[in-house]
C-alpha cells in the first residue's frame, strides 16, 4: 500500500510505499485495550504500604489481666480496633505489571498504525526540523500541518526540537524506540518522518 508523503496537511509530495501487514491489519479493539491497560498498569508504582499489628512496634504485653477488670479483654495495645494499632489489612508494596508477549505487542501496533492511517491521521514527511530552537519557530511548523496535538516521530530527536516543542502542552516528541501504544493514541495526529516509518515498518512486518 501507499502513503501521501506531506509537506502540509492539505499540500503532498508524492507517496511512499509500505508493507501491507504493517499498515494495513485491521483494527483489533479488545487487543488493543488489553495492551493498553496493560501499559498503563506497568506505569503504576505499587509503593503503598501500611503497617499490620506485627509491623507495629510496642504491644509486647497483655495491657490487663483477663478477668475482673469489668474491661473488654485485650491481648495488646496495638490491637486493629485500638488507636495507633495496625491496620487490619494492610497494603504491601506490589506489582501492577501484566504480562503482554512479544506478538500481542507488536499486533496492537500494527492495528493503531493501520487505523491512524486509515483516518488520514498518520503525516508522513520527509524530515521534520526546526532552524532554532524557538517555541515560535515550532509553532509556525505545526500551523503547516493545522493542529497543535500531536505527536512527532523521528529517528533522532534533535536538542532544537525538544527544547522547540517542550513548552508545547499538547504536542510530544519521540524517537522510533519511545513510541508506545498510548502516545499513539492520545494526539489528533502522528507526523512521523520517512527514516522512522521505515524503522516502524522494519519491526512490525
Amino acid at each position: 500500500m501507499e502513503l501521501q508523503l506531506r509537506e502540509s496537511i492539505d499540500k503532498s509530495a508524492g507517496s511512499v510505499e509500505v508493507a501491507d501487514v504493517a499498515f494495513g491489519a485491521e483494527f483489533r479493539e479488545p487487543l488493543v485495550h488489553q495492551v493498553v491497560v496493560a501499559y498503563l498498569a506497568g506505569a503504576r508504582a505499587g509503593t503503598k504500604a501500611q503497617k499490620n499489628r506485627a509491623a507495629v512496634s510496642g504491644g509486647g504485653s497483655k495491657p490487663w489481666r483477663q478477668k475482673g477488670t469489668g474491661r473488654a479483654r485485650a491481648g495488646t495495645i496495638r490491637s486493629p480496633i485500638w488507636r495507633g494499632g495496625g491496620k487490619t489489612f494492610a497494603a504491601v508494596p506490589r506489582d501492577h505489571g501484566q504480562k503482554v508477549n512479544r506478538k500481542m505487542y507488536r499486533g496492537a501496533l500494527r492495528s493503531i498504525f493501520s487505523e491512524l492511517a486509515r483516518q488520514e491521521r498518520l503525516l508522513v514527511v520527509e524530515s521534520f526540523d526546526v532552524a532554532e530552537p524557538k517555541t515560535r519557530a515550532a509553532r509556525e511548523k505545526l500551523g503547516q500541518f493545522g493542529s497543535e496535538d500531536v505527536l512527532i516521530v523521528t529517528q533522532d530527536v534533535s536538542q532544537a526540537l525538544y527544547l522547540a516543542t517542550r513548552n508545547l502542552p499538547s504536542v510530544d516528541v519521540r524517537d522510533v524506540d519511545g513510541v508506545d501504544p498510548l502516545a499513539l493514541l492520545r494526539h489528533e495526529y502522528v507526523i512521523i518522518t520517512v527514516d522512522a516509518l521505515r524503522r516502524v515498518e522494519e519491526w512490525l512486518a
